[in-house]
């Protein structure tokens, strides 16, 4: 198994190559937010106290709007680093099509030079156009999961922070 997976992968060439690097990116980034997030929710009670504390020096007037802005600063930190993991998904399958796109050209430039006589020397083109596909969207898929997780949980922190200021202002 290991064999055949290293195979498929040379055989998917640079766009495979170019794939996994950036699975290894958008995955370390996701486990890096999942920590961070982790750890964040342990000084929830913190920060809502930091708030609570900022919204008392401001005017009344003025306290809703800067409370929300003031929170959405906070969340937005927690935030940094998944556009990049957006950036992925969205990506991925795109150069799965590129690397579909070339298999098929390879294809029809060794039919091109061989004729069509023998089916096996335009398999190869083939096999790259799907194998590079494959990948695409093995790396999009759990990218777009993740980061769809990701800013749930994100959301749903939004929303208690905001509830337990408003519960204690």
């Amino acid at each position: 198994m290991g064999v055949d997976l290293i195979n498929y992968i040379d055989r998917g060439g640079i766009i495979v190559y170019i794939l996994i690097f950036l699975n290894i990116i958008g995955f370390t980034i996701m486990f890096w937010k999942l920590v961070v997030i982790a750890l964040s929710s342990n000084k929830r009670e913190f920060l809502i106290n930091e708030i609570i504390l900022f919204a008392k020096e401001n005017s009344s007037e003025f306290k809703k709007d800067s409370i929300e802005n003031f929170i959405n600063r906070k969340i937005r930190k927690l935030e940094f680093g998944l556009n990049t993991v957006k950036i992925i998904a969205s990506i991925a399958p795109l150069l799965g099509l590129l690397g579909t796109v070339i298999g098929v050209l390879e294809s029809f430039d060794s039919i091109t030079k061989s004729g069509l006589g023998d089916p096996s020397i335009f398999s190869s083109g083939i096999s790259v156009a799907l194998i590079t596909t494959i990948a695409g969207l093995i790396v999009a898929i759990p990218h777009y999961i993740g980061y769809n997780y990701i800013v749930g949980i994100l959301d749903d922190i939004e929303l208690k922070i905001q509830k337990e200021v408003l519960k204690k202002i």
